[in-house]
This record gives structure tokens, C-alpha cells and sequence, in this order.
């Protein structure tokens, strides 16, 4: 679920950098020809990219180098994503520079394309589409220290920040339930990850949203972590029951039941402004790091659709580690 009226920096990320890369993961396997095919097609060949011309270098910086870098913090999670450098220009503008770069499919299974973005002066910061975007060996050093200065909600596995999962979602988003079998799967195969929720209601589309994070800050005040994702759990599990006021009194009590807490204590917290605060807090921290949509997985400050395919999702986790120097 997209957040209204604001277009943010990890939608830029998604498209120009990670997307492609998704949508080879997802495509199927080719079909073996069958028995007594006439002649079975050549197999695809990875792209040969055209020779860079070394008047296209005019600019000092960023390097070929950096450039590189850059891309495989982004894409070298996956093994037949494939690219080049092809021009690094200067710009009219001081300071700014062109890069080119032709992207591709080792496969041969994707059509080549090229990607084009600017470098800001400051050399930590790229201009794509129309988005501004952090640069660098490590372009998500920034974000992942944000989070961990700030996201401070309650979260399953280690209690250290050496990995950690930064889940924003809203309790009404259907999205973000999908979501939940993703961050399952998660904990298992990633015992030593801290994997935090942090509640990023969109008000203007699902009016509960806001209540439902409300009551989950007061649960966790009150029964901890443990108390709190019971409570995450049946409220997603009744989801539909949100799309009134009166049905969404009725899920929310329940939940706050189902999780072993006084309903009277966690009702009256909830009223309090601190707990508005808190939320309001917790949406801040999404607008402060881009978070632009939900649900959104912040791995080690990189951001992730949390409810993209498993299997590249566990990917990048695993990637993300190894470029941060996480056994």
C-alpha cells in the first residue's frame, strides 16, 4: 500500500535498482522440449555488451570503481544480474555527473536495457527519476543507523542490532497480513536477526489503522513483546472486522483478550496522549527514512517490500548480512 500524496526515495530504489532483478527471480523455468522435437532452440545467451568508449569518461568522479560498488550493494544478491559501466560524462552543472550503465541477464532471459542516473556534488547521493537517493560502498550505512537509534518497537529474536528487520505496516493494510507469513518464515531462518514492528498507519485509508496501532503500543507496554505480537496476530487474523468502528471494537478488544491483557488498563492507555505520541513517533520515523509504502522491510537500513516473493526476499537478508559482516 502506497502512502498517498507523497512519492519517496524507496519506490526510486525499487524500480531503478532492484526491480529488474525481481522480475527475473519470478519468471518460470523454459519447459523441456518434448520427446522427438524436430530441433530444440538455441539457448539464450547472456548480452554482450557494446565496448565502452573511453571519451564517455570525462568526469572524475565517482569512479568506475564506486560506481560498481554501488550496484552490487544493490543487485549482487543475484548471481545472473549482469552490467557495465558505459559512460561516466560531465554535466553543465558543476559537480554533477551522467553515468550510464547497460544492465542485463546472464540467462538471456531479459532484454538488456540501459540505466541512467546523476551524482550529486556531494557524492553520496544519486538523482533517478525523479527521486533522490542515497550513494556509495554502502549506500544504506545512513538509514540502518536511524533505525537504530530509533525503532524502538517491540520485536522478536536477538536482542542485538548486528542484523536487524525493521517491519513498518499498518494493521488494516491486507498487504501487510500477506506480509506476515514472510516475517514467519523469517525468524526461523534467521534465529540471530532482531526483527522489530513498527506501527506506519496510513489514516487517510484505513481510519482504524491508527486505534489498532494505539492499542498495540499500550499491549506492549504492558505485557512486552511477547503480549504484543499476540496481539499483531489476532488482529491481522481479523482483519475484515476493522472495515467498521463498531467491528473494529469488537477485533481490537479481543486481541487485547487473546494477548492476556486487562482490557480496561490497555483501553485507557491507549486515551493517553503519550501513546498518540508514540504512534505519531513510529510514522515519523517512516517519513524520516522514506518509507513510502507498507509493508516495508528495512534490512540493515536497506528497504525491501516485505511481501515480495520469499525466496528473493531471504536472498537479500542473506546478502545484506554478508555486506555488513553478519555471520
Amino acid at each position: 500500500m502506497i502512502r498517498p500524496s507523497v512519492c519517496f526515495a524507496s519506490i526510486a530504489v525499487l524500480a531503478a535498482l532492484s526491480l529488474p532483478a525481481l522480475q527475473v527471480s519470478a519468471q518460470t523455468q523454459v519447459p523441456a522440449a518434448p520427446a522427438q522435437a524436430v530441433s530444440a532452440p538455441a539457448p539464450a545467451a547472456a548480452p554482450v555488451f557494446p565496448k565502452p568508449d573511453p571519451a564517455n569518461f570525462t568526469a572524475t568522479s565517482p569512479t568506475k570503481e564506486a560506481v560498481n560498488a554501488f550496484l552490487n550493494a544493490n543487485w549482487g544478491y543475484d548471481a545472473d544480474r549482469m552490467w557495465q559501466v558505459q559512460a561516466i560524462l560531465k554535466t553543465p552543472v558543476e559537480g554533477i555527473s551522467k553515468v550510464v550503465i547497460f544492465v542485463g541477464n546472464k540467462t538471456g532471459k531479459e532484454k538488456p536495457f540501459p540505466l541512467v542516473f546523476h551524482v550529486l556534488p556531494d557524492g553520496k547521493h544519486i538523482i533517478t527519476g525523479d527521486q533522490i537517493v542515497s550513494f556509495g560502498e554502502r549506500p544504506y550505512a545512513e538509514f540502518r543507523a536511524l533505525m537504530q537509534e530509533r525503532a524502538t518497537g517491540p520485536y522478536r529474536g536477538s536482542a542485538t542490532k548486528d542484523l536487524e528487520l525493521v517491519e513498518f505496516a499498518d494493521f488494516q493494510c491486507p498487504h501487510c497480513k500477506e506480509a506476515q507469513a514472510n516475517i514467519d518464515r523469517l525468524l526461523v531462518d534467521f534465529p540471530k536477526a532482531r526483527i522489530v514492528f513498527q506501527a506506519d498507519p496510513i489514516s487517510s485509508l484505513h481510519p482504524q489503522a491508527v486505534a489498532a496501532a494505539e492499542r498495540g503500543v499500550c499491549v506492549a507496554k504492558l505485557g512486552g513483546s511477547t503480549a504484543f505480537f499476540q496481539y499483531a496476530a489476532a488482529v491481522f487474523e481479523g482483519q475484515d472486522g476493522l472495515a467498521t468502528p463498531d467491528g473494529a471494537a469488537l477485533t481490537l478488544n479481543s486481541a487485547v483478550t487473546k494477548a492476556g491483557l486487562d482490557l480496561a488498563k490497555v483501553t485507557a492507555c491507549a486515551a493517553t496522549p503519550q501513546t498518540k505520541a508514540e504512534v505519531e513517533a513510529s510514522v515519523k520515523l517512516a517519513v524520516d527514512a522514506g518509507v513510502g509504502q507498507v509493508p516495508t522491510l528495512v534490512i540493515n537500513g536497506r528497504q525491501i517490500p516485505a511481501s515480495i516473493p520469499y525466496e528473493t526476499l531471504k536472498k537479500i537478508v542473506a546478502y545484506q548480512a554478508k555486506l555488513d559482516g553478519v555471520e
